[in-house]
């Protein structure tokens, strides 16, 4: 069996496949004062709960934007395990071609997510992923990375609003039935959900059109993917584990 990890800013997911079939996963939260033992420990009572047998683990492999969380996952992986893991950098085969002013900025979680877009739906192709930030990755039709589009995360917006603005109050991301509110929650839900629509349409119209690919397919992952999804069109696919697939696939390059 494989274990996937993805560090994320604010998750981390994990994985489980035997061969290319995803048996289970796990999201929690990135906590940087976790020590490698109780990471270690904490990832046996998952294995345990799931009633899955963690000995049958034969290879790992991690992303990670998150470096100060790495020496403790690494140090878990080998003395908890005793597997030395495979980690997503330099040097690792990727069978991406990165035209980019410096290809080392690219941030390994949308590395993995343009390899998995090319192997499961081809190119060309954007990728969204709306996580901490909202990234947009553009794949040529040789399914080159030819670069991408950042913007703040609905949960940083809606973050920035409650804490800047006195007599606001923190809401919860979901879609009012209707863009006109009549309360306060369902004004500030509004602005957050139907801007971040009308932004990701613009985007990927612009796209498009500077890529001069109007039919270029839009894959989305990310917790709000299917939240933006619902009765818009934007997107041609919401794969919620597309990160974890990229992570499985690179594995499969790399052995």
């Amino acid at each position: 069996m494989l274990l996937v990890i993805d560090v994320g800013n604010t998750n981390v997911v994990l994985g489980v496949y035997e061969k290319d079939q995803l048996l289970t996963s796990w999201r929690m939260t990135t906590a940087l004062n976790q020590t490698s033992d109780e990471m270690g420990m904490f990832i046996y009572q998952l294995f345990r709960q799931r009633k899955i047998d963690i000995h049958s683990l034969e290879h790992v492999i991690i992303s990670s934007v998150v470096p100060d969380f790495m020496h403790a996952l690494v140090g878990a992986i080998k003395n908890y395990l005793h597997i030395n893991p495979m980690i997503v950098g330099p040097g690792i085969k990727t069978g991406i071609n990165i035209i980019m002013e410096n290809p080392k900025e690219l941030g390994a979680d949308r590395l993995v997510n343009a390899v998995a877009t090319v192997e499961l739906y081809g190119a060309p192709a954007i990728v969204i992923d709306f996580g901490t930030a909202t990234t947009y990755d553009v794949l040529s039709k040789e399914g080159a990375y030819i670069g991408g589009v950042t913007s703040p995360g609905l949960r940083i917006c809606a973050d920035a609003l409650y804490q800047r603005a006195a007599q606001l109050p923190r809401v919860a991301i979901k879609k009012p039935k209707n863009i006109i509110a009549k309360n306060t929650v369902d004004s500030i839900q509004s602005g957050l959900v139907y801007g971040a629509i009308g932004e990701v349409a613009y985007i990927i119209e612009t796209i498009r059109k500077e890529t001069k690919e109007p039919n270029m397919k839009v894959i989305a992952t990310g917790g709000l993917a299917s939240l933006l999804d619902d009765g818009t069109g934007l997107f041609t696919e919401v794969n919620p584990n597309l990160t974890l697939e990229g992570l499985r696939i690179l594995y499969e390059k790399n052995k």
